[in-house]
């Protein structure tokens, strides 16, 4: 039997390759997973890209108004096809992702612009849902509304990985599949014209719940992309002033624990209520028998 013989000239020891081999399938199962060495990964152009999708101005306003709208009628009219198309032109998570990109890179005026344009667009969303619930004469209770009233932990957990989807998308430069999918599984518009509802027909219950179940989606969003952006070690804002610069990082880690603290904690109400309703079902289901007439 013929000895191998490695590029240099050199035997190589069998035994030697075995002892490698963990390491090497490690390595390899690195590599797999790991996007942070991507040569396609240009964190320049990223943020660049990032930034262009902040401002809520012009026919990006009309555009959401648009899938609001749609948004609205698919609610309306109960159907789950309609909702869907309404997320896929929306362009709602410009800021949302500003705001981790923001805070990701210590750059204080990006998160202050990016909340404004946020607020443009929450505001811009809700007006033009409740514009529509108010005039229409349909106001029915529909289950695809009924379903936004309250967030639920499957909720939560689709937000998150929805908004890491999006940026890690954002960060290669390849929206042409994933971010579609993205405005679907985030589900922002939906919560947006529930609130809308809600004020239309002046129920609180309505309104407080799905503008609740937005504001957490957005959290999530949110705090997928400071994770995606930490880990791609994208470059931080820099500062003449010293002093300034200390205390924009203090008042950006002051942002971080109000998004952070408050996400956590309800992160696990919502967990608890979620298992005990599905433990409730299911004793319901399990052990009570329907009287038999």
């Amino acid at each position: 039997m013929e000895e191998e013989i490695n590029n240099s000239g050199k035997e190589e020891n069998p035994k030697e390759e075995i002892k490698k081999l963990p390491n090497t399938i490690w390595k390899y199962i690195v590599s797999v997973f790991s996007f942070s060495n991507d040569k396609d990964v240009n964190p320049i152009e990223v943020i660049d890209e990032i930034k262009g999708g902040i401002e809520f101005k012009g026919y990006n306003v009309w555009i959401l108004i648009c899938s609001i709208l749609i948004c609205s009628i698919g609610l309306n009219v109960n159907s789950v096809a309609v909702v869907i198309g309404a997320m896929l032109i929306s362009p709602l998570m410009g800021p949302i992702r500003g705001i981790g990109l923001g805070v990701g890179t210590n750059n204080f005026k990006l998160i202050i612009f990016s909340l404004i344009n946020f607020g443009v667009a929450t505001v811009v969303s809700i007006l033009a849902s409740f514009l529509y619930f108010k005039i229409m004469p349909f106001k029915d209770e529909t289950s695809e509304i009924l379903a936004r009233t309250e967030p639920f932990i499957l909720d939560v957990l689709i937000a998150f990985f929805g908004g890491l989807a999006g940026i890690i998308a954002a960060s290669k430069k390849d929206n042409s599949t994933v971010v579609p999918g993205v405005a679907i599984a985030t589900a922002l518009m939906p919560p947006l014209c529930v609130t809308g509802y809600g004020l239309a027909i002046g129920d609180s219950g309505f309104y407080l719940g799905a503008f609740y179940l937005f504001i957490l989606n957005s959290l999530f969003i949110c705090l997928a992309t400071i994770v995606v952006v930490r880990y791609l070690r994208f470059p931080l804002a820099t500062y003449v002033n010293k002093r300034r610069e200390r205390n924009i990082k203090i008042y950006i880690a002051f942002f971080l624990a109000i998004v952070l603290i408050p996400s956590g904690i309800k992160f696990k109400e919502i967990f608890d209520k979620s298992v005990f309703t599905n433990t409730a079902q299911t004793f319901v289901k399990e052990r009570i028998k329907p009287i038999e007439g």
